[in-house]
């Protein structure tokens, strides 16, 4: 692994006389279901006027977040904070079912902005359940998306594993009806060990027909691996509590390449690229583009940049939006 980067002197940092060849990988940035959620919000303030109401942040990023609420959107944790005659967006992170069930008995007009790959893994656990099968989650605890996830069945008949060692507690057998599911957002290597573990462990358990982890997040892992390895140090553009953005660190850091997460261009450390000569950048899949030309053109107040994209994979998925909002 590369050494740790040491603070030193910005200025030798900056020297303007060192090139600094950037590696920008593609995909990065925003996916299909977040342009979905925001353009749902944009819509909705254009249709109802505002304010529109949006249950929990609509993607996790700062920069979009401030940009919307400057439009007229107010961000609350909980529908109790919506007024009854105001209309409400949900986050591209889904809900539990008691949502939209609590909104509908208060009469309120709503919109589900819920990634459509997310909503699959919903009607997923529904089949699942109805089949008589016990669902074991792959997830992290406390993101918005697993608790939307785990709400759309009895309580009880789901239970979230986190890691290959929760596996070993789990107190199931090999005569239950399993089932499994996975977080959209997750960690590829990872995900796929815990599968591992299960299918050892459970034989008879019965898994999705396909990956439950999103294209978007499956593509932006997989560009970070083709720049890393090539890389002094990966900056990666997202939000500290947006998962998908979390592992594209992960993903680097276990290559061998140190990496760091910011949000915006001003939280870079001149100090950081000192020693470097190549710099890979990407961006999470709630990370619009303006803030990758934002971290370039502050790369290129200290150094003289090379551009260079390094695709990993096409991507032309569009989500249809809610009818409501087309009619």
């Amino acid at each position: 692994m590369n050494a740790p980067f040491q603070s030193t002197d910005a200025a030798a940092s900056s020297d303007p006389r060192l090139p600094l060849q950037l590696l920008i990988a593609a995909p990065r940035g925003f996916c299909a279901g977040v342009d979905r959620a925001i353009e749902i919000v944009e819509r909705a303030l254009e249709k109802y006027g505002a304010p529109v109401y949006v249950r929990h942040e609509i993607v996790h990023n700062r920069y979009v977040v401030e940009s919307l609420k400057a439009k007229g959107a107010i961000f609350v944790e909980e529908l109790d904070e919506v007024p009854t005659d105001a209309p409400c967006v949900f986050s591209a992170h889904g809900v539990p079912k008691s949502v939209p069930a609590e909104a509908e008995r208060r009469n309120m007009m709503y919109v589900d902005a819920t990634c459509p790959l997310v909503s699959k893994v919903h009607r997923q656990a529904e089949r699942q359940i109805e089949k008589g099968q016990h669902i074991l989650f792959i997830g992290h605890e406390g993101h918005p998306e697993v608790i939307g996830t785990m709400g759309q069945v009895p309580e009880g008949q789901i239970t979230l594993v986190e890691t290959v060692e929760d596996v070993a507690t789990l107190p199931f057998t090999r005569d239950d009806k399993l089932s499994f599911l996975t977080q959209t957002t997750l960690s590829v290597d990872d995900t796929r060990e815990l599968v591992e573990a299960l299918r050892e462990r459970y034989p008879q358990i019965v898994g999705p027909k396909a990956e439950d982890i999103c294209y978007a997040t499956s593509n932006r892992q997989a560009a970070v691996k083709k720049i890393a390895p090539a890389s002094d140090l990966v900056l990666v553009i997202g939000a500290p509590n947006s998962s998908n953005s979390l592992r594209l660190v992960e993903v680097s850091e276990r290559l061998g390449t140190d990496a760091r997460l910011i949000q915006r261009a001003d939280e870079i450390d001149p100090s950081w690229l000192e020693g470097v000569g190549t710099l890979g950048l990407t961006a999470g899949a709630s990370a619009p583009e303006k803030l990758v030309r934002e971290v370039v053109d502050r790369l290129s107040e200290w150094r003289a940049v090379s551009e260079e994209t390094i695709m990993a994979a096409e991507e032309n998925m569009i989500f249809k939006l809610p009818r409501q909002l087309t009619d």
